[in-house]
């Protein structure tokens, strides 16, 4: 690992992490923090997903529905107007919205084959934006002058990794930049999760296989067809399998490449000193 002992973590000049987990356990908060309190370099995985690697797809998928519209049609053909995604570190919005779900298209849905096109290209692009980590931790110290360096990784990094092979390129070039770190919940975390994704259920990142699997099952337990299938109902009935499928993985990584440390811990984090302790006692326990 990039740090071999608390001490060499503690001692370190330049601290470079990269946080993973489910969405919704603290990495954002923890990453924020940093930045705030701690001089911390911010990168965000998701924003730079967004914005490098599929804002050209976004974009056009506006333009697609605008031109639907006759009078914002004859503005875009014109020249008169231009449309732009407003992605944000706190608004990913755009990037779920373009993925969308795959079933009815009265209902919102998108056809199963447009769908799985839309997740291969999250699926480059979830890579790419991983790896660049490297570069943007060299150019937070050399360019902006940051002493350390958080990655806040996307919630589907576990599915664009193989957590048995130990020289997973993607993981590979991550850890020997950073320290990855586990946020881990508990199954009342994970009931929470449940529940706030059943309130609201968001577009998400399947691996191939997985994604192949469920829909399967779906179809057959409901039976149903794909251009039937209510995809606010599909993804609700999939998350908690998706949780079970993911779990496993994230373990694996941490075992692998870095360390655990729990969603209960980080949520007491109220300083950089915090964190670096707490990391500090992670790994004098690994």
């Amino acid at each position: 690992m990039l740090y071999a002992s608390s001490e060499a973590w503690r001692n370190a000049p330049n601290k470079r992490v990269a946080l993973f987990g489910m969405s919704g356990l603290g990495k954002t908060f923890v990453s924020n923090l940093l930045r705030d309190t701690g001089g911390w370099f911010h990168y965000s995985v998701d924003f730079r997903i967004g914005t490098r690697y599929m804002g050209e797809h976004i974009v056009d998928n506006f333009k697609r529905e605008a031109m639907l519209n006759p009078f914002l049609r004859e503005l875009l053909m014109s020249d008169s107007i231009y449309i732009a995604s407003n992605i944000t570190f706190e608004n990913l919005s755009p990037l779920s919205t373009y993925l969308g779900k795959p079933g009815d298209p009265a209902k919102g849905g998108i056809p199963f084959d447009a769908y799985c096109q839309r997740q291969d290209q999250h699926r480059s692009a979830e890579i790419a934006a991983t790896e660049d980590t490297a570069v943007f931790a060299a150019k937070a110290q050399e360019i902006y002058g940051y002493s350390h360096f958080v990655a806040d990784c996307s919630g589907s990094l576990c599915e664009v990794i193989n957590p048995q092979d130990l020289k997973d390129p993607v993981m590979s070039t991550l850890a020997a930049t950073t320290l990855p770190i586990w946020i881990e919940g508990t199954d009342a975390h994970v009931s929470q999760l449940s529940a706030r994704f059943d309130a609201e259920p968001k577009p998400m990142y399947y691996s191939p296989a997985f994604l192949t699997k469920i829909w399967a099952e779906y179809l057959e337990e409901t039976k149903q067809n794909a251009e039937t299938v209510d995809p606010d109902v599909f993804i609700r009935w999939g998350f908690r399998r998706l949780l079970e499928h993911r779990l496993p993985i994230y373990a694996k990584m941490a075992e692998n490449w870095g360390i655990t440390v729990q969603a209960d811990e980080m949520a007491a984090v109220r300083t950089a000193h915090d964190f670096v302790e707490l990391v500090a006692e992670r790994l004098a326990s690994r």
